[in-house]
């Protein structure tokens, strides 16, 4: 059985805003938002929990770190080491400031490659994916907030028209 949703467009994204608040004032589960460019403070407003993308960014970019630090070794310590502008390679601890900048660049490159494989991985984005988009109208100027409707479509729709929404459209899920 599909589900029915009310979507409520709006033209600002600070009346949007406002409506958002309100919605959850009143004890109504938000589905989603949709808008033509990032909010500030929406995530918040909807009571999303924070994102733990950076903590994957931190991790990912102790693996370049490791990775770097053991190619390093490896390739100029253990098994060519090389003489180079009368700089024996006795150790690693000896070179590492040459090794520096190598160590930097593959950490970032690791964590910047990895983090976005791994956005759209969970963001669920794969190539030629259709998109999710209800109305095309949200990628250009109007904004878009889902509500799902469990026996209580007049209250919302009420509480909707309150919040100053352009357009209230009922559909199926």
């Amino acid at each position: 059985m599909a589900s029915k949703v009310i979507q409520a467009f709006y033209d600002d994204d600070d009346v949007l805003m406002h409506a958002v608040k309100k919605v959850k004032e009143a004890k109504h589960h938000i589905e989603e938002v949709y808008t033509p460019f990032p909010v500030h403070g929406l995530d918040k407003a909807m009571g999303l929990a924070p994102t733990r993308l950076a903590i994957t960014a931190f991790m990912y970019g102790c693996v370049g770190l490791t990775v770097a630090i053991t190619m390093m070794n490896f390739i100029m310590i253990e098994d060519w080491p090389q003489d180079i502008g009368g700089k024996p390679s006795f150790s690693y601890i000896e070179n590492m400031p040459a090794f520096v900048p190598i160590m930097f660049e593959l950490t970032v490159f690791f964590a910047a490659h990895l983090m976005v494989i791994t956005f759209y991985m969970r963001s669920k984005l794969w190539p030629f994916k259709k998109a999710e988009n209800p109305d095309v109208r949200t990628t250009d100027d109007l904004f878009l907030m889902e509500i799902g409707i469990h026996g209580n479509e007049q209250e919302l729709k009420e509480l909707i028209a309150e919040t100053g929404a352009v357009e209230i459209n009922i559909s199926e899920k």
